[in-house]
C-alpha cells in the first residue's frame, strides 16, 4: 500500500474500510470525548489533534493505521497532558461519511430535482446503515447550479440551496442514532 502524498498513514476502520486520515474528524471525536468527560468547551481538542497528526506524519512507521493503534496514540497523548478522563471516553468511531452532491446532481440530470432528492435519500440511508455519525456533504453550490442548469448563481438557486439544506436536516434528524453533518 502506498502512503498518500501528505505522508499520513491511511486509517483502517472496523469492517476493513480504509480512509485517509482527517484531523478534523479526530478533532470532532476528541470534542465528543471531552463533552462526555465533563468539558463542554474543551479548547485543547485541536491541539491534541495537531499533535497526533504530527506524530503520524513524522514518527509513525507504516502506511496503515488501525483504530486500536490510533486510540492508543490518542490515549497516550491525553494522559501525558493530564486528561486521562478524556482518554477514557475517546472512541474513534466510524469514519465520516462523504457525499458529493454534485455527483448526485449529475446522475439525476439537469432539471431533475425529484431524481436528485431520491438519490440523496438512498445515499444517506445506505450510509446510516453503516452507523455513520458524521456526514460531510460537499459541492452544494455546484450541485444547485447543475440542477438549475445555470452557469452562474441566480435568484432561483438560493431557494433550491435552502430546500436541500432543510431536506438534509429533516432526514438526518430522523435517523435512528445521533448524526451531525456539514455542508460545503
Amino acid at each position: 500500500m502506498i502512503a498518500p502524498r501528505d505522508e499520513m498513514p491511511l486509517v483502517q476502520f472496523e469492517g476493513g474500510e480504509v480512509s485517509a486520515f482527517d484531523s478534523r474528524w479526530l478533532t470532532r471525536r476528541l470534542v465528543q470525548a471531552a463533552e462526555k468527560a465533563g468539558y463542554p468547551q474543551w479548547w485543547l481538542a485541536e491541539h491534541v489533534s495537531a499533535s497526533v497528526s504530527d506524530y503520524l506524519r513524522y514518527r509513525f512507521i507504516g502506511n496503515l493505521l488501525t483504530l486500536p493503534r490510533l486510540a492508543d496514540t490518542v490515549n497516550s497523548a491525553l494522559q501525558v497532558i493530564g486528561y486521562a478522563e478524556v482518554a477514557s471516553h475517546f472512541d474513534p468511531g466510524p469514519p465520516p461519511a462523504r457525499i458529493s452532491l454534485l455527483e448526485l446532481a449529475k446522475k439525476a440530470g439537469s432539471g431533475y430535482e425529484l431524481a436528485f432528492f431520491e438519490l440523496l435519500t438512498r445515499s444517506m440511508e445506505h450510509l446510516l446503515t453503516t452507523r455513520a455519525t458524521y456526514f460531510e456533504l460537499f459541492d452544494l453550490e455546484l450541485c444547485v447550479k447543475e440542477l438549475r442548469a445555470r452557469k452562474i448563481w441566480a435568484r432561483d438557486c438560493h431557494a433550491l440551496r435552502e430546500e436541500i439544506i432543510t431536506f438534509l436536516r429533516e432526514q438526518l434528524s430522523a435517523a435512528a442514532h445521533p448524526v451531525t453533518f456539514s455542508v460545503s
